[in-house]
């Protein structure tokens, strides 16, 4: 595809790096000669009287310029969402929303909308890690021709709070608390809890971001929400209320809570690294985008215990269904990360004509507050970034303040002058008109009637889940008050948990040895909602598209089998990494010419089952007696068990699984079965066959299917269910050390 408008406006501003024959220079531009050594006194040879390395020249400029540009590099970063990541991309309308809206980016199909998305986490600095459980930033900048449009979204489509008034005590109280800036990263701290637990209106947030949504398995494969409710007017002077949605292609799917932990040790750019290699890879993430709407007109028809602009609380879809708009693709990494990620900024107030707000109370408090500290992070130039300026034409009389590099050539710089230049137009000529609205009230500090009601929202969420998402919740909570040292606090919380559900409190109170209620806080009819499970985003076709399986092996191994095997996994888009003893050649069994071997990616230990989403074993006696004598390799196989994810082995690598491995409860191809046979078992996401040959590849035509025959079928299958979620619940990962 060829460079989006946004693309081609950067490469103005873009410069090759020093390439073999350019020499150095200083940024006023004078080549230099040395750059290892400070210009200094240095002693005659021959003069003993004088030192033989004197004291540094404060009259080195190339000197003084490197360490002062050095000194400065570091803007201040983000308050919140300060670690992030970036990419461009672009955005196509697949229906017209011209129903609700005028603007064309949302109504021409023909036109091709550059976007810029930055994903991030919002509790840790920019040097925590990628999996921490979080909410996850989903702000997307679309470059349209009448100006920015800003979605400044999340992965969640509640949040915290209702009146922007109480962002401050939010932040400070999810922070490192200010007497040891401790924890980084994380909720599970003191000042968290006992701010939740006395700001009820937060229990249905707590609710997502201790799901499953919390530690979302990559960028890739989580959710957007514009989460505040925004406007729309069509061409007719329509007015719609709307929320935003983005939908992944790829499902919507997460980490385990034990292997989040551990890959913020082991890989903590996991997601930066995951978004990066899928887009050079050519498998562009994308979303569909879509929008709920309620007319203006209609608002007070929908019988709603909630107010439809409280920023706590979803509309149901059962309700108000999503219409499908377009979809956002990212096809393009950033050049370099500082200019282009680290200083982008976004604004909840950059709308195109078509596109307005709501008196939604947050939104009216996010409106002042992201122009704001984009000045105080960026300075009030901010917008002629070229990240963050549009591809439309910018003609204003706004003039001067630090960092100004635009130059205009105009004699005048105000309105009304006597050139008639920079002058106002009607919306009939693309000037952004605000919806005459018709207001009457009382001034005063207050909340209306239906922004009373906390724990309606948070109970359907709860019910809605899975049986293992349930399971996954109860131990999140767990493990997150069990830090809270303070016993008023994680007491406090089993009372709000107790008007979400009476069997959940029971649950964490037994845990965190809380007070163990002994009757519901209030009701639970069961009432379920759609799109709240993460089983409701399953793809309407099973893949296993940039899925990443390793492939243990060890001298000796099945070469013939293991190529047949990898290349039906590549061949539906799914990465494969040869993991062996060590990063060379590894030599294969006798009689199989493959040169001097098939070179492994990496070695046992320098990378870890929890980067991958599954592993498979080919046969071959050696290398199975090699990997068995292994203990870095039998952790390997177990911590997969252990964390659900597919296993697949062939001939002498069942025998792994059987006999060191020991997997308990799972059903394994046997000998009995008929020596040599390609009958495939598969038991709890374990698929286990006796051969794998080329014959068996020809007859194995892939197909990811709940009823296939294949091996290379079956486990592709097995992988593009995410987990065998089955072992948690029947109690088999719990056998297993990990």
């Amino acid at each position: 595809m060829a460079p989006t408008q946004k693309v081609v406006d950067l490469q103005g501003d873009t410069v090759q790096g020093l390439q073999d024959e350019q020499p150095l220079t200083t940024d006023h531009g004078v080549k230099v000669s040395d750059t290892d050594n400070w210009l200094k006194i240095i002693g005659s040879e021959n003069d003993s009287e004088l030192k033989k390395n004197g004291p540094s020249l404060l009259e080195d400029q190339i000197g003084r310029e490197k360490i002062h540009r050095f000194d400065h590099e570091r803007i201040p970063e983000r308050v919140v969402h300060a670690r992030g990541t970036g990419a461009h991309g672009y955005f196509k309308v697949t229906n017209s929303a011209s129903d609700y809206t005028f603007a064309p980016v949302l109504t021409d199909s023909s036109r091709t909308t550059p976007v810029f998305v930055r994903f991030s986490t919002v509790q840790g600095s920019r040097g925590s890690a990628d999996t921490v459980r979080d909410v996850r930033g989903f702000a997307v900048k679309f470059y349209t021709e009448e100006g920015n449009w800003d979605i400044v979204g999340n992965d969640i489509p509640v949040f915290f709070i209702q009146d922007a008034i109480k962002f401050p005590d939010f932040v400070h109280a999810v922070k490192p608390e200010p007497h040891n800036d401790v924890p980084q990263g994380q909720s599970a701290h003191n000042n968290f809890w006992d701010f939740v637990g006395l700001q009820p209106e937060s229990a249905h947030m707590v609710m997502w971001v201790m799901s499953d949504r919390g530690v979302p398995r990559s960028f890739r494969m989580m959710q957007g929400f514009g989460v505040n409710t925004f406007t729309m007017v069509n061409a007719a002077g329509k007015r719609h209320f709307v929320k935003f949605h983005f939908i992944p292609e790829l499902g919507v799917h997460s980490l385990l809570w034990d292997e989040a932990l551990k890959i913020n040790g082991q890989d903590p750019d996991f997601h930066r690294k995951d978004l990066s290699e899928a887009i050079e890879s050519g498998a562009f993430p994308k979303w569909k985008f879509a929008i709920q709407a309620i007319p203006e007109s209609e608002e007070h028809e929908y019988d709603f215990d909630f107010d439809i602009l409280d920023a706590t609380k979803v509309w149901p879809q059962e309700a108000v269904p999503l219409v499908e708009i377009g979809e956002l693709v990212l096809n393009r990494v950033v050049d370099e990360f500082f200019p282009e990620t680290e200083q982008v900024a976004f604004c909840t107030s950059h709308v195109v004509p078509g596109i307005g707000f709501s008196d939604d109370p947050l939104l009216q408090g996010r409106n002042f507050s992201y122009f704001d500290t984009q000045i105080s992070r960026l300075g009030i130039n901010w917008e002629e970034l070229p990240i963050n300026r549009p591809i439309c034409p910018v003609l204003s009389h706004n003039r001067d303040g630090k960092s100004r590099h635009r130059i205009v050539k105009s004699e005048v710089n105000y309105w009304p002058n006597r050139k008639n230049i920079g002058f106002p137009v009607s919306g009939e000529q693309g000037g952004y008109v605000e919806y005459a609205e018709s207001l009457k009230g009382i001034k005063q500090r207050a909340r209306g009637p239906k922004f009373q009601e906390h724990f309606n929202q948070a109970q359907i969420f709860f019910n809605s889940l899975a049986p293992y998402e349930k399971a996954h919740l109860v131990s999140a909570i767990g493990f997150e008050l069990s830090h809270c040292d303070d016993p008023v606090v994680y007491e406090s919380y089993i009372d709000v948990l107790n008007n979400i559900d009476f069997d959940l409190a029971k649950a964490v109170a037994v845990k965190v040895n809380g007070k163990i209620p002994t009757k519901p806080g209030r009701p639970n009819d069961g009432e379920t909602g759609k799109g709240l499970s993460q089983l409701d985003f399953l793809p309407k076709e099973p893949t296993i598209a940039t899925r990443r399986i390793a492939i243990l092996i060890s001298d000796g191994f099945n070469a013939v089998e293991m190529q047949a095997v990898r290349a039906a996994l590549t061949s539906v888009k799914a990465v494969c990494y040869v993991i062996g003893p060590r990063r060379n050649h590894i030599r294969p069994m006798a009689g199989q010419d493959f040169g001097p071997g098939v070179f492994a990616d990496h070695h046992f230990d320098s990378q870890r089952s929890t980067l991958f989403d599954a592993i498979y074993i080919p046969s071959g006696e050696e290398h199975v007696r090699t990997l068995a004598r292994n203990g870095r390799v039998v952790h390997w196989v177990r911590e997969a068990f252990g964390h659900c994810k597919a296993i697949a082995a062939v001939g002498e690598g069942v025998d792994l699984l059987r006999g060191v491995a020991r997997l308990p409860g799972v059903d394994l191809f046997a000998p009995s079965r008929g020596q040599g046979s390609d009958e495939v078992v598969t038991s709890y996401g374990v698929v286990t066959t006796g051969k794998y040959s080329i014959s068996s590849a020809v007859t194995d035509v892939l197909n990811i299917a709940p009823d296939t025959r294949g091996f290379a079928s079956s486990f592709a299958f097995q992988i593009s269910q995410h987990r065998c979620y089955e072992r948690e619940l029947d109690g088999l990962t719990e056998q297993v050390a990990f």
